[in-house]
């Protein structure tokens, strides 16, 4: 059995990768952000942190978490909300033959893959690093040409609070320099 170590850093900021069992891309179905949205409220009324970026994607999600000083407990966390989305969702999203094949391997229903990523933010040039490759993340994968035309992002409360302008990154469906 393997034995994952996690990082150990009261009070950190913390860049997350977790993603949807055998990658089906339901999390940006509107029962499903809900589910998520009240699975994270719930969730940081006794075990807070702050989200500092975050973007949904159709089969995974990336974020950055700030934790409170002396705590460094993200696991909890995310168990909690990844047992509630999965319990408000149940079987919703007509996924029933791929949960069904889950069931018979690991004796459960699951919507999520078991492990996610996590790398601690080790200064502010890092931190800032991550923040821009959250939010480039729909351009990336083909869901938007331009960061702003990707609706479940915090690049919009970044433009919103002037962290950033609204054509940061640029348009990625323009002729590239030198192209014919």
């Amino acid at each position: 059995m393997s034995h994952y170590r996690r990082a150990v850093q009261p009070g950190g900021s913390f860049f997350f990768t977790v993603v949807t069992y055998r990658r089906q891309p339901w999390l940006v179905e509107a029962a499903a952000r809900a589910a998520l949205r009240e699975a994270i409220t719930r969730t940081r009324e006794k075990h807070p942190f702050s989200i500092d970026a975050w973007v949904l994607m159709p089969d995974h999600l990336h974020c950055i978490w700030t934790l409170p000083p002396g705590d460094s407990d993200f696991a909890t966390r995310w168990s909690l909300i990844k047992r509630r989305v999965s319990m408000a969702l149940g079987e919703s999203l007509h996924i029933e033959a791929w949960m069904s094949a889950s069931k018979e391997k690991h004796r459960e229903s699951t919507l999520w893959q078991r492990r996610y990523f996590e790398h601690t933010l080790r200064d502010d040039a890092d931190f800032a690093r991550w923040v821009d490759y959250i939010h480039y993340n729909p351009v990336k994968h083909g869901h938007a040409t331009r960061v702003v035309g990707w609706p479940w992002s915090s690049f919009h409360r970044y433009v919103a609070t002037g962290l950033c302008a609204s054509d940061w990154a640029g348009d990625s469906s323009a002729e590239a320099f030198g192209e014919e």
